[in-house]
């Protein structure tokens, strides 16, 4: 019984991690973490300010899904992000969430 309650206990802890693990290798693959880090600027903004900034915006996940694939400038200072047209519709929400998600 002991032996049960583990297993559920750590596929459960699987379950919960492994959209985190996910989303930072989806972003690691796309070359995102290049130019931003979780808390702390590099390039471009931390991704915890950007979740931030973005708080409690209906359309933020839509609005920020545009900005990974065609980029965009002038909102966190002069340098401008780059599109990256390689990441799919489908990884670019998954990150974005996660991204979103990091301040909670």
């Amino acid at each position: 019984m002991k032996l049960i309650s583990s297993l559920i206990t750590a596929g459960l802890m699987v379950s919960v991690s492994a959209p985190v693990f996910a989303s930072k290798e989806i972003a690691s693959k796309n070359s995102c973490m290049g130019c931003h880090a979780m808390d702390k600027k590099v390039v471009g903004p931390s991704y915890k300010d950007i979740a931030a900034k973005y708080k409690g915006q209906p359309d933020a996940v839509d609005k920020l899904v545009k900005k990974v694939k065609v980029g965009g400038g002038g909102v966190w200072g002069a340098v401008p992000m780059p599109g990256n047209n390689r990441i799919s519709d489908a990884d670019a929400k998954t990150v974005v969430q996660w991204i979103l998600d990091s301040n909670k």
